[in-house]
């Protein structure tokens, strides 16, 4: 079996689902079904076409936006409905073609701490030094269909998307496809822990993606990641995604979808699963993938999702074997390239001081800080002279001397 579930999930993550589209013909079937032959032809050819930069035309379900990319989004649509409205007509035939999910949290910023009022004191002043922006997005979320507008204080764009956004399978008027989301953050792959496609785009692809547009994406290759055993106590998420990037970096992994696989995938939480997809960036790849079992279920029902909505995600994805139960033996795949992870060899490690994959054990760290200070200045070095290692140095913080 050769990635079945990556095959499954472009076949059904466009705006209708590449899969059902072409037996339904719904959507604009004149463009849709030109390209969807020769979409689905390179899929089904994937090993044979993904070495060969092969490009394929890619709908997301929808589109995630936070404050700072997301303004110039909806000024686009204003100006698009000025624009109908000079030429006399329906400017309300303006409205983004998928749904868009806009969270406001990039404009925060942290005047006060370490006081009990810090939240609402921090709130009060962006809501002042936003009033204007603020109320712009308001009137778009009332002005625009498919838009939604998750406000001031509400979280985190990938944690908002991660609990309460995501929907795992879309049910549109009775017709079910997997979720996929592109972003205006390379953060965006943290949602690939909810078995959601999704990826961090220019805002030109967004709006185009908004637009009901096709993103030109080339055919990526598949890098299988497989884990066993279980992680130690005291090791941490942290820990993992340290080792995961440093082992991926060396690897190379730039453009490609990294599939994990394995029986040490059960051992793991969602929020551990989280936060290998969220450095993403940071380790290359476009996006990460865990197949949903029991573990996404339970986080699906954690975080509110409805039992019948939970029921009916379980039921779309083992139709379409896109479901894993990691307490059933499990079979090796076949990958181009292949990396493999004890999960009990993980041992508590930091990175840095400037690159994330310049991993180092915590035991090693003191040996590590001293030798950085000799070494030339780079990536592990500060070329600090000898007889000025040992100065210390006196500073102020909120009327407290600290050395």
């Amino acid at each position: 079996m050769v990635q079945r579930c990556f095959i499954q999930i472009f076949l059904c993550a466009s705006e209708r689902g590449i899969k059902i589209v072409r037996v339904s013909h719904q959507g604009n079937s004149s463009v849709i079904q030109t390209l969807s032959s020769i979409y689905v032809e390179n899929i089904i050819d994937w090993e044979s076409t993904y070495s060969k930069q092969v490009e394929i035309p890619f709908k997301p379900a929808r589109v995630l936006l936070q404050d700072f990319t997301g303004v110039p989004a909806v000024v686009d649509l204003a100006c698009m409905r000025d624009a109908m409205n000079k030429l006399g007509s329906d400017s309300n035939k303006i409205n983004p073609l998928v749904p868009v999910d806009l969270v406001v949290d990039h404009s925060v910023q942290v005047d006060v701490a370490r006081s009990e009022n810090v939240v609402q004191a921090n709130m009060e002043l962006e809501f002042q030094r936003n009033r204007e922006r603020f109320a712009f997005l308001k009137w778009g979320s009332t002005a625009f269909c498919n838009m939604l507008v998750v406000p001031p204080g509400s979280g985190i764009v990938h944690q908002v998307n991660l609990e309460y956004l995501g929907r795992v399978v879309f049910n549109n008027e009775g017709l079910l496809y997997p979720d996929s989301v592109v972003g205006t953050d390379s953060h965006t792959t943290m949602i690939d822990g909810l078995e959601v496609a999704g990826w961090g785009v220019g805002g030109i692809e967004a709006e185009a993606a908004m637009l009901g547009q096709p993103m030109s994406m080339v055919l990526p290759g598949v890098v299988g990641f497989k884990l066993s055993g279980k992680l130690r106590n005291g090791v941490t998420a942290t820990d993992l995604v340290l080792t995961v990037t440093q082992i991926l970096r060396k690897h190379g992994v730039v453009g490609k979808f990294v599939e994990f696989f394995g029986n040490g995938m059960g051992e793991l939480s969602l929020a551990d699963r989280a936060t290998i997809f969220n450095m993403s960036p940071e380790y290359g790849a476009t996006m990460g993938f865990f197949p949903v079992d029991h573990v996404t279920l339970q986080y699906l029902k954690l975080t509110g999702r409805s039992d019948e909505t939970v029921a009916m995600i379980e039921a779309y994805l083992r139709a379409n074997k896109l479901f894993v139960d990691y307490k059933e033996p499990q079979e090796d795949r076949a990958y181009p390239s292949y990396l493999e992870l004890n999960l009990d060899e993980v041992e508590p490690c930091i990175s840095g001081p400037k690159r994330p994959h310049d991993r180092m054990a915590l035991k090693e760290m003191k040996a590590d800080w001293h030798s950085s200070l000799d070494n030339k200045v780079g990536f592990k070095g500060v070329a600090i002279p000898k007889e000025a290692q040992g100065k210390v140095a006196k500073f102020d913080f909120h009327g407290h001397a600290f050395i």
